[in-house]
């Protein structure tokens, strides 16, 4: 077993893997930047080193330095969490040179599935069915626009080594392919250091469905049911739930069964995702393999609220070399689980990144409710990392009573001192559209304006509405009245 893991990361998703440690008897160790040398992940550690500046390429994605701390706190494993160094290669690579237990899956899987080009041709080779594309050996513009003639449009040019959206761009006639190229290998070398790009049949307005996997060192692997991630904004998700509204009995099997299949043919360990893309509806639907995302996800807490176990637990024991802790197909959906993300930002200024103190931050209290977050009241939220504060998954014994659950919890929710997503959740929640399930991945394009519109938090409006109507109820003069009265009573309705 595990007996002291570093954690190389921070916030909301280092102090859910702290509590999984607690349970097991691993102990923790945070490293923090200099801008986080207060965070709640830092003190809640059984040790904790600082590694450098508040930049994250300085601290939390310097390799060299994750690696001296590991070994300077006789460390014997590493949790990379998600995002920064979750899914390198390179540093999964490090971990094994150095003799420590990376918390995933071996460096080589990850190589071979982060690059989308080899991840298509695997998963080919499996039989899982792929968007029809192509990939050029000629990455001249001239050469891509090649592949696109063979493709046609609609199409989408994407980065081979992408994510989160980057080095993507939709053509739909050739005026505009060369600027679509141009931009998208831009974009792919800026953020990635790798322009490879190949071109996909552009699926109009699918849906985002995905399934969790779980492998073990002893060539066990199985899936934990799926996610519905449609609900995005700029190809980022927002809302997640499971079980998918859009999914029959049968067309979960089938991809399940696919996700399964992915994942035995690059003999996968520790927790992943297979991401789909889904057109039509019913039994008849077809779905297409997105990728894999070959770390534990930022919605893994909807699948812990319906199938019933800790993921992170699990990750550690099979780290430790444990076999699954649950048997193949012994698994089931219990009930609806539908989580929001909190984010630090303006919906009203195009959804403005926020930074500063935070005055007031109350999480909200009550049956079926789960907060993971990574922030206290008093403490600052920084410029330099992705402004999530936290994410609020409802559990219910069906879709309406997760929905109504998540709705009431955010309208309990008071955060000042930044402004965030809160009121705007509750708009998407409350959309028509949301509520019949009949959502894709076009849906917030569409229709976030709407969402918008009311962008006052709603423990605000409904102060505001408590003294409005305080303060316009007459007020009954008593015969012999005070000489003196206290202004405060006269607020009647007004409270804190």
């Amino acid at each position: 077993m595990i007996r002291r893991l570093l954690i190389a990361n921070r916030g909301e998703i280092a102090l859910r893997i702290i509590r999984a440690c607690r349970e097991l008897h691993i102990e923790s160790v945070a490293v923090f930047s200099d801008a986080d040398a207060r965070s709640p992940h830092v003190a809640a550690a059984d040790h904790a080193v600082a590694i450098g500046p508040a930049n994250a390429s300085e601290s939390y994605l310097s390799i060299p330095k994750l690696i001296a701390a590991a070994r300077a706190h006789s460390a014997d494993a590493v949790h990379p969490g998600y995002g920064f160094l979750s899914e390198s290669a390179a540093f999964a690579a490090a971990c094994e040179e150095a003799g420590l237990i990376f918390v995933g899956p071996p460096s080589g899987v990850i190589a071979r599935m982060g690059s989308k080009i080899e991840a298509r041709r695997l998963m080919t080779s499996a039989g899982v069915p792929v968007v029809p594309g192509e990939t050029s050996d000629d990455q001249s513009d001239h050469g891509l626009e090649k592949a696109l003639a063979r493709v046609g449009f609609p199409a989408v040019f994407k980065a081979s080594a992408g994510g989160g959206g980057k080095g993507m761009r939709e053509v739909r006639d050739w005026a505009e392919a060369r600027e679509a190229v141009q931009a998208a290998r831009r974009e792919a070398t800026a953020a990635f250091g790798d322009g490879t790009l190949y071109v996909e049949r552009l699926i109009s307005r699918p849906r985002h469905v995905e399934v969790q996997i779980f492998g073990d060192h002893h060539g066990a692997v199985t899936h934990l049911f799926e996610r519905e991630c449609s609900v995005q904004r700029r190809h980022q998700k927002v809302i997640e739930e499971s079980p998918s509204p859009a999914l029959t009995p049968a067309l979960r099997a089938r991809m399940t069964d696919a996700a399964v299949a992915a994942a035995r043919a690059v003999s996968y360990r520790n927790a992943g995702t297979i991401e789909f893309l889904l057109e039509g509806q019913g039994d008849a639907a077809t779905f297409f393999f997105l990728e894999m995302n070959t770390r534990l996800q930022v919605e893994h807490a909807v699948t812990e609220a319906v199938v019933g176990v800790d993921l992170v637990r699990a990750q550690l024991l099979v780290a430790s070399g444990e076999a699954l802790p649950w048997g193949d197909g012994s698994l089931v959906q219990r009930g609806h689980a539908i989580e929001a993300r909190i984010y630090a930002e303006d919906p009203a200024r195009d959804f403005l990144p926020q930074a500063g103190p935070l005055l007031l931050y109350r999480e909200p209290r009550r049956p079926g409710i789960r907060v993971d977050a990574g922030i206290t009241e008093g403490g600052e939220v920084p410029v330099h990392y992705d402004p999530m504060l936290a994410k609020v998954i409802a559990l219910g014994e069906n879709r309406d009573a997760a929905i109504a659950r998540l709705v009431a919890a955010l309208r309990d929710y008071p955060i000042l001192g930044v402004r965030t997503n809160i009121a705007f959740l509750i708009g998407v929640l409350q959309h028509p559209r949301f509520l019949a399930g009949e959502v894709d991945t076009t849906f917030l394009d569409r229709e976030s304006n709407a969402a918008v519109s009311d962008a006052l938090p709603p423990f605000l409006r409904d102060a505001l509405f408590q003294i409005d109507d305080g303060m316009s109820q007459p007020r009954v003069q008593s015969a012999k009245p005070e000489a003196s009265e206290d202004p405060w009573s006269a607020l009647r309705g007004w409270r804190a």
